[in-house]
């Protein structure tokens, strides 16, 4: 499968969370104002950011798969990367909503015991977001996206945020109001974790950071090869779900032109099968 493949199955993890929070949103509002459930209203409220999340990264994930044009020889795939910073932007935000909703009711606790319908209506919705979740962190492990990545993480944190929900209101039902306090705290911290690290990936790849450790295995699989007496340079970056990488190698001085591009023939191959790298440009130096 292709890059731009790639990019085309994201969308469809995407325009299902798009689709879901459109739906699960409209539910807990609706449930929300009849049971007379603040923690289910400002649940759905919740959902209806997530829906201008979702749209951001369809338009990323969209902008990728544009081909290289002439100010962009390398394709529109960091799109997706930057779609993914956007989404944890929203994400942080929302943990700090919901944290500061959460130390609010501390502070002032609620004395409304919401109908058990809207304890339902959340868990349920957690079990619908939680099989999104599931689907759409399996996508992006396939495909190494980052974007879907980004999509997974905001909707664990969602479902998280329904259970949150569920666990208050059973809690006013039984006359234990600081759960719901405890637990919408405990939710945003996770949210807020979830989103530094989606903004630390990121923000590391854009500004072409790469893991030190698997650039040295790469650097061993090119030592490897017949031909290379010595690894000059090595460097590598992402680009969207691609990794790129530039290495200059020396060799035997008396290899002619086709022998040497054989070396660099060798070394591509085996940077892709190995360590599925998408560019490799190789310079070859004499010894």
């Amino acid at each position: 499968m292709d890059n731009y493949s790639d990019i085309k199955q994201s969308e469809k993890g995407a325009w299902l969370s798009l689709l879901a929070y459109i739906l699960l949103s409209a539910v807990k509002l609706f449930i929300g104002s009849v049971s007379g459930s603040q923690a289910l209203l400002a649940d759905g409220l919740n959902n209806s950011t997530d829906i201008i999340a979702s749209i951001a990264i369809l338009t990323g994930l969209k902008i990728s798969r544009r081909p290289p044009d002439s100010n962009h020889s390398y394709g529109h795939f960091r799109a997706e990367t930057v779609a993914a910073l956007i989404a944890s932007f929203i994400m942080i935000a929302v943990g700090f909503q919901v944290l500061y909703q959460g130390v609010n009711k501390f502070v002032q606790p609620s004395l409304e015991t919401p109908d058990l319908i809207a304890a339902w209506t959340a868990a349920a919705c957690a079990v619908v977001m939680f099989a999104v979740y599931m689907y759409n962190i399996k996508l992006a492990r396939t495909l190494n996206s980052n974007a879907m990545h980004a999509v997974a993480q905001d909707n664990r944190s969602d479902a998280l945020v329904s259970m949150g929900a569920f666990i208050g209101i059973i809690g006013s039902q039984f006359g234990i109001p600081w759960l719901d306090p405890l637990t919408a705290t405990i939710v945003g911290l996770l949210i807020c974790k979830t989103a530094w690290d989606i903004f630390r990936k990121a923000t590391h790849d854009l500004t072409d950071g790469f893991d030190a450790s698997e650039l040295e295995l790469m650097k061993q699989t090119v030592a490897e090869i017949e031909g290379v007496e010595l690894i000059k340079d090595i460097k590598a970056r992402i680009h969207g779900n691609n990794v790129l990488v530039d290495t200059t190698v020396l060799v035997d001085s008396s290899l002619n032109v086709v022998q040497s591009h054989d070396i660099t023939e060798e070394i591509e191959g085996q940077l892709k099968d190995r360590h599925q790298v998408a560019t490799v440009l190789v310079h070859i130096e004499p010894m």
